[in-house]
């Protein structure tokens, strides 16, 4: 089974609830949501191999430690997830970048792909799907069996806030993807929002309704 990382970071939960205020600005909310999406990045790569390479300073030679040449791809789920590539790529500035279209009917709630464009070699990267809400996890859900059909196989997912039944849906689906959040909520309301939540994050980025 994957594993769920709730990240508990101070500046991260601050940050986080920020977000969710009704009052807060567009231009707030998405200069938030960058600085979260950073945050949870350096945490979310904690675990990449490192080697050790031979580096001259302006004092003498010595060994270090760097990157062992680890490939990342991070591919955001249109269109809430654009809220997360410019945080994620500001700490990983080399990771090739995916699209993934879909929207969820709002009768059955179900996902619906438009586009899916990712990197040739999708296959030998380190992937983070990224999306701020894990709602009913059916969207997440399918963006991950998209891009496994397409050749991915090491797969991440990273969210702002999920809700318990999203996060069973990933888990039941794709047990070899471990999930990272900034917040685990109560439960989904009778139109599938996340509750508490932070209402629509697309709308909430973009300034639309």
């Amino acid at each position: 089974m994957s594993k769920v990382y709730v990240f508990d970071h101070p500046l991260i939960q601050h940050k986080v609830s920020m977000m969710r205020d009704k009052n807060t600005t567009t231009k707030d909310f998405r200069q938030l949501a960058q600085e979260v999406v950073t945050l949870m990045t350096f945490e979310a790569t904690r675990d990449l191999p490192l080697k050790e390479v031979e580096i001259e300073t302006p004092i003498c030679k010595g060994k270090f430690n760097m990157l062992a040449g680890e490939d990342l791809a991070v591919v955001p789920i249109l269109r809430a997830g654009l809220g997360f590539l410019d945080g994620f790529m500001s700490l990983v500035p080399n990771a090739k970048v995916g699209f993934i279209g879909l929207y969820r009917d709002p009768n059955t709630h179900q996902p619906v792909e438009y586009y899916c464009k990712l990197p040739d070699d999708i296959g030998k990267r380190k992937i983070f799907v990224v999306d701020p809400m894990l709602a009913t996890g059916g969207s997440g859900a399918a963006a991950v069996q998209f891009i496994k059909d397409r050749g991915g196989k090491d797969i991440s997912f990273m969210c702002l806030i999920a809700a318990p039944e999203g996060i069973e849906v990933m888990q039941k689906a794709h047990p070899d993807v471990d999930i990272y959040i900034a917040a685990k909520d109560d439960h989904l309301n009778e139109h599938a929002y996340i509750v508490p939540g932070l209402g629509d994050a697309g709308d909430r980025l973009y300034g639309t309704k």
